[in-house]
């Protein structure tokens, strides 16, 4: 394999870093010419899944509508899958494949506006995720009484793992069909809603209808002995199901611990608007691994039990007041699922505002003073390694600080806002204005700056490209206090609310030292603006 190189600047606290990239690497990351002049419309994935043997077999059906005449198309599957043909309007057709990129040579002419259709069979072992969800593939595992316990996760690693795609998350498909046929007696449960079943000898296909728009990575099937139960949520936009798919001797359990679902939708329809995908329900499905959110198929792995594993991620207390997988991964239906990242390098859209959205849940349910306690309290997870925004058109990620350090930038732009209803209407409002579509970390920015009406640039240039965090020094002496900020951006100029005892006082620094009157020897920072201070 030729290897290109990209070099990748990382600045912040004297850190240069550089990374090499394949041209693998940039085949997928990129929009390539065989990818721009067609759009996605619909899929039809038919999956044929055979836990004996670790082994799946099928087709995908892809329409799509021409944007201009081209005769070149990418679809990506990665080895060991391998596809065996592609077809159009019955034809057989040719195509070169170059690692996980396979070029397909069409012969139909291809006249822009009109929608076509490729057939493509494929078959093979799927790469078994050694520790998912973090690395990726088919989990193939077994429940206590020795039934199959399969599921997919492939976030970041790509779904064309395990199906033929077109593996970018710039095109999202406009609706699907998911139809996974498994050993008998075992059930699938994939994304959208159930249209049908259908019984063979020894297999059973279940037909899976996803009605709105979905991105690949969020596509998942999972097979098991399953129970089932349910119940209706009357949210903004009316009835919701929701349905909960568990191994029968989690049931008692799955019914105390799902009856956070509820509580979930109403604080986040609250802040972030109504859920994004009532045509297709809402399930969480009970899987061998942590969890992941699949869209309007979360996963679900947290053993239930409140926390992370029974772990409190803020040290506060506050993290055991919720389950953190039904929170978290349920929150990604507003952010990764309804408004969902153009290029992987601005993931920090995805879980910048999703670990903030725990502690807004925790605002709704247990008040204000609760949630910054938890937000803050999470500041103890952030390593400032590496910006949080990565390299672009590599599909390469930046710093897993997109977390809790996006989340503690987030609340400390609610505190910059002043009002928060306001902020609550901008939450609302981005998931509206940006409803089922694809976005940069640039187009997020500026609508804060725009719907805030401040200049956020070098706000988001602080917290997203640097790993520096802002430093306030200043002494206090003879009545006055001097201060300024240092480790900043150029331009860098974030208000700070303080207390002369019970007084509120707004102080304004720059790089530049500033000096004026203070009533007192005290001074109290609001701990919650995520800076350092350092009086001299």
């Amino acid at each position: 394999m030729k290897h290109t190189t990209l070099i990748v600047f990382f600045f912040g606290l004297g850190i240069l870093s550089a990374q090499n990239f394949t041209k693998q690497d940039t085949l997928r990351g990129i929009i390539t010419p065989e990818r721009a002049w067609w759009d996605l419309n619909h899929y039809h994935l038919n999956v044929k899944v055979e836990p004996s043997k670790k082994f799946i077999s099928g087709h995908n059906v892809v329409r799509y509508k021409v944007l201009k005449a081209e005769q070149t198309l990418q679809i990506d599957l990665q080895p060991p899958m391998e596809i065996i043909s592609v077809s159009q309007d019955g034809k057989k057709l040719k195509f070169t494949s170059e690692g996980n990129a396979h070029f397909i040579q069409l012969k139909k002419k291809q006249v822009p506006g009109d929608f076509n259709e490729l057939k493509i069979t494929y078959s093979g072992h799927p790469r078994e995720a050694v520790r998912a969800p973090w690395d990726g593939g088919f989990s193939w595992k077994q429940d206590a009484q020795g039934n199959p316990f399969v599921a997919t996760s492939c976030q970041g690693l790509g779904a064309s793992v395990w199906w033929p795609n077109k593996d970018h998350m710039y095109d999202e498909v406009d609706s699907m069909r998911i139809s996974v046929t498994v050993p008998k007696d075992l059930m699938d449960v994939s994304n959208g809603q159930l249209e049908s079943v259908e019984e063979q000898d020894d297999f059973t296909t279940y037909h899976w209808v996803v009605k709105n728009p979905i991105n690949n990575y969020g596509v998942n099937v999972n097979i098991g002995n399953y129970v089932h139960f349910g119940e209706t949520y009357e949210g903004e936009k009316g009835n919701l199901p929701l349905d909960y798919y568990v191994l029968p001797e989690n049931l008692e359990k799955a019914k105390k611990q799902f009856v956070q679902t509820p509580m979930m939708l109403q604080a986040f329809e609250h802040w972030f608007g109504p859920y994004p995908f009532y045509e297709d329900g809402f399930k969480l499905v009970e899987v061998p691994y942590l969890g992941m959110e699949h869209q309007s198929s979360v996963t679900y792995g947290n053993q239930y039990q409140n926390g992370y594993l029974g772990r409190d991620l803020s040290g506060t207390g506050w993290g055991l007041q919720f389950d953190f997988i039904i929170i978290h991964e349920a929150g990604h239906e507003w952010f990764a699922n309804n408004i969902t990242y153009k290029d992987i390098a601005d993931m920090w859209v995805h879980e910048g505002f999703t670990a903030y959205s725990e502690n807004l849940y925790l605002d709704y349910h247990f008040g204000t003073k609760a949630a910054e306690e938890y937000v803050i309290g999470t500041r103890a997870n952030i390593q400032n390694d590496r910006p949080i925004i990565g390299p672009y058109g590599v599909n390469k990620s930046g710093s897993g600080d997109m977390y809790y350090k996006g989340a503690n930038m987030l609340h400390t732009l609610r505190q910059l806002v002043e009002d928060d209803e306001k902020w609550r209407q901008i939450l609302r409002n981005i998931n509206k204005d940006f409803y089922h579509q694809t976005v940069t970390s640039e187009q997020i920015e500026q609508y804060l700056s725009d719907k805030t009406e401040k200049d956020l640039s070098a706000f988001f240039d602080q917290y997203l490209r640097t790993t520096m965090i802002p430093k306030l020094e200043y002494k206090l002496e003879n009545g006055s206090i001097t201060y300024r900020y240092v480790d900043i951006v150029e331009g860098f100029d974030m208000p700070i609310r303080v207390w002369e005892g019970d007084i509120e006082k707004w102080l304004f620094p720059s790089a530049q030292w500033k000096t004026e009157s203070i009533n007192g020897t005290q001074l109290k920072i609001d701990r919650n603006f995520y800076i350092e201070t350092e009086q001299l």
